[in-house]
């Protein structure tokens, strides 16, 4: 243990210095005594002291980085209003009143500034293409131990906060009382019951824990300190926790374990649970409780969960109907428990007629099954069908981004792709503004794939480099490589004599694809260079790719064009084979060197080593500067060639149903689609 000066509180010119000391042990700090002195008296005693133990000041370890995640303080609430849907079950006595349904401290949500205090009762319609799309339910309810609000901070929801210490080691708090939905407490015994009896439990899980749950391939020490605290700790900082319990589709680490124990052999009586397999047509007691315990897919109605709809039809069916949760954790400032509605139902139909149904008044409130070249349509209905069409941005990289591939087996296409000039080259002879005044309408902003205005890490350069229409300094960098000579129809020709003619290979799932490479084609075309399209089948496309048989890909740009600092960079790193410019240097990461080839770019390997500093970094300061540092890179790189982005996405909304944003963003992850706009909180004015 080593003693030494830490900081120091002036009292007074004659009075010196009050110093306190502290300890170094195991990487903590602990507070072991104060002395007065003057500071020049101390500085001598504390040098002495580091000579006697002959150990430097800078050998200390680093103070702890402690960090508190919690909501605003919000007014305490004078009295709770009874839900009218239940005010009989209660005054029957087959459900306790609210305060008694109700965790001691419920999430008292506000306001928003674009929201009203709504009126509790109502049900409302919306469409799916297939019955497994009840897992909606969980994706809209977004009901989650932490969760993103709109500014895509992720704060505490149904925890009531969460204390984090070095990025590693995470304390959750769970609310006292808090129920799941048939009134049972929800405690720490839920997340033991998962994490011992189902994820290390061979039967149940014959892999093993989740690997979402491995940092360096150490699984997480937890600690049940009480019935509403527990903790979670890995010897390294583990920065995907908490993302992946935000998600669209969450990360589930509990599980309602008074319900799931009568189907496990752990609890139950043996003869008991063999009538339960057989009832179930079940292989045996396993897959019975596996097929029960379904928390996201939502198919076993007698499943407890903590959304604020229950699912109360099971499948097959086309018409799905899902009643509020009565011990749902969320208040409004006034004292009325959400969801506000009711009731949701989700009706089976196919895909293709989503757009005429809706047209026709018979959702509530889609978004899933329509795009944007269906706006037209809607809007021309809105009156009639007692509608509103609204038009959120979503959030990829890009819409649509071209992928110069790498690791192309030509050699001489692969040696061009990797000179920047000519990434470069082509990026700038891409005429966006014209792909999206003509297939957009100009509702888009154009650039690079790369982070959009949304994003707290959004810098006007990383979108606007080398990213201007300017084919006369495309040219010039193409001349500067030494592609000056061209064929008698002004196509340039590649070092060993063939035309410059990229082959962009597509999915072929849609007309937009094509109708964006056209123009491209045109205007590439102006700086010497041919562009031909090849579409083929998505599976059949993956694999041209992964085997380096395509020069260059047209896909969708990043998925997560609004990412926070403590989200994961991997999309810009060659961590993955489906990333399409560099799918080699992915497939060698992720088969750990028996597949793919070593990435053998210097900025490549860095951004490889940025990636390692992140997942290290303990706290969000230092992954916020390893962010800036990969996108700056990216952005003078130019490894993929965006185009345009935010292209609108319809969102329908019945005239009656208030609460929705006229404006947001789209997008599955980070976002769960209408999710991160808690529809608990839309309601009916009828």
């Amino acid at each position: 243990m080593l003693l030494v000066w830490a900081s120091g509180l002036r009292l007074g010119r004659d009075e010196g210095e009050k110093h306190r000391f502290v300890s170094a042990k195991d990487g903590l700090w602990e507070t072991v005594g104060c002395v007065r002195m003057p500071l020049g008296k101390l500085l001598a005693a504390a040098a002495a002291v580091c000579c006697v133990l002959a150990m430097p000041f800078g050998a200390l370890a680093a103070e702890p980085i402690l960090e508190t995640l919690k909501l605003p303080e919000v007014k305490t609430l004078r009295s709770l209003q009874e839900t009218p849907y239940l005010s009989d079950a209660v005054a029957a006595g087959d459900l306790p009143a609210i305060a008694d349904r109700l965790p001691a401290a419920p999430q008292i949500v506000p306001r928003g500034s674009a929201q009203r205090v709504g009126k509790p009762g109502g049900s409302i319609n919306t469409l799916i293409t297939r019955e497994k799309d009840i897992r909606l339910l969980v994706v809209y309810g977004y009901s989650r131990l932490v969760g993103y609000n709109e500014k895509l901070e992720i704060v505490p929801d149904v925890l009531e906060k969460v204390e984090i210490e070095d990025g590693r080691s995470f304390t959750f708090y769970l609310r006292k009382g808090h129920k799941w939905s048939d009134g049972a407490p929800f405690t720490t015994e839920d997340f033991r019951y998962y994490w011992e009896d189902v994820a290390n439990n061979d039967k149940l899980t014959p892999s093993g824990p989740t690997t979402s749950l491995a940092v360096d391939g150490e699984f997480p020490k937890v600690e049940i300190i009480d019935a509403q605290t527990i903790r979670y700790s890995w010897s390294n900082p583990n920065p995907f926790f908490l993302t992946k319990l935000a998600g669209a589709r969450p990360l589930f680490i509990y599980q309602p374990s008074h319900y799931l124990k009568q189907f496990h052999a752990k609890y139950a009586e043996p003869a008991t649970l063999a009538k339960y397999v057989d009832h179930s047509n079940a292989r045996d007691w396993a897959q019975m409780h596996n097929r029960k315990a379904r928390q996201y897919r939502f198919t076993n109605p007698k499943l407890p969960t903590l959304q604020p709809w229950v699912n109360t039809v099971k499948p097959p069916s086309t018409r799905f109907v899902a009643k509020r949760n009565p011990y749902y954790h969320r208040v409004d400032e006034f004292g009325q428990q959400l969801p506000y509605l009711d009731e949701m139902v989700l009706s089976v139909v196919t895909g293709s007629l989503i757009p005429a149904k809706v047209g026709a008044g018979e959702s509530d409130i889609q978004s899933r099954g329509l795009n944007f070249s269906d706006y037209t349509f809607l809007k021309e209905n809105d009156e009639r069908s007692g509608y509103d069409v609204r038009l959120w941005k979503t959030v990829r990289g890009s819409q649509l981004a071209l992928y110069p591939n790498l690791n192309t087996n030509d050699p001489e296409w692969r040696k061009l792709f990797r000179d920047v000039r000519f990434r470069r080259a082509l990026s700038m002879a891409t005429n966006r503004h014209e792909v999206n005044q003509v297939i957009y309408y100009g509702l888009c902003i154009e650039g690079n794939n790369t982070v959009l205005p949304a994003s707290p890490l959004y810098h006007q350069n990383y979108r606007d480099a080398w990213a201007m229409y300017d084919p006369e300094a495309a040219s010039a960098l193409l001349d500067e490589m030494g592609l000056t000579e061209r064929d008698e129809d002004g196509i340039r020709l590649l070092p060993d004599g063939r035309q410059m003619e990229i082959i962009v290979e597509t999915a072929g799932e849609n007309t937009e694809e094509s109708d964006v490479l056209e123009l491209i084609h045109d205007s590439w075309l102006e700086v010497g260079v041919k562009l031909f399209t090849k579409p083929s089948q998505r599976e059949v496309l993956r694999k041209r790719i992964f085997a380096g048989e395509t020069l260059m890909t047209m896909w969708f740009g990043y998925e997560n064009g609004v990412p926070t600092a403590d989200m994961s960079p991997d999309e810009f790193v060659p961590l993955h084979q489906q990333s399409y410019q560099w799918p080699k240097w992915g497939q060698y990461h992720e088969t750990s060197g028996k597949s793919g080839e070593p990435v053998d770019m210097p900025l490549a390997q860095e951004l490889l080593e940025l990636h390692i500093n992140w997942t290290t970094a303990r706290s969000r300061d230092e992954r916020e500067k390893i962010w800036h540092r990969i996108l700056k890179i990216h952005a003078d790189q130019v490894y993929t060639i965006g185009i345009v982005a935010q292209v609108p996405q319809p969102i329908v909304v019945s005239s009656d149903l208030k609460n929705v944003p006229v404006e947001g963003i789209y997008n599955w992850e980070p976002g769960a689609q209408l999710g991160i706009y808690r529809p608990d909180r839309f309601w009916l004015d009828r």
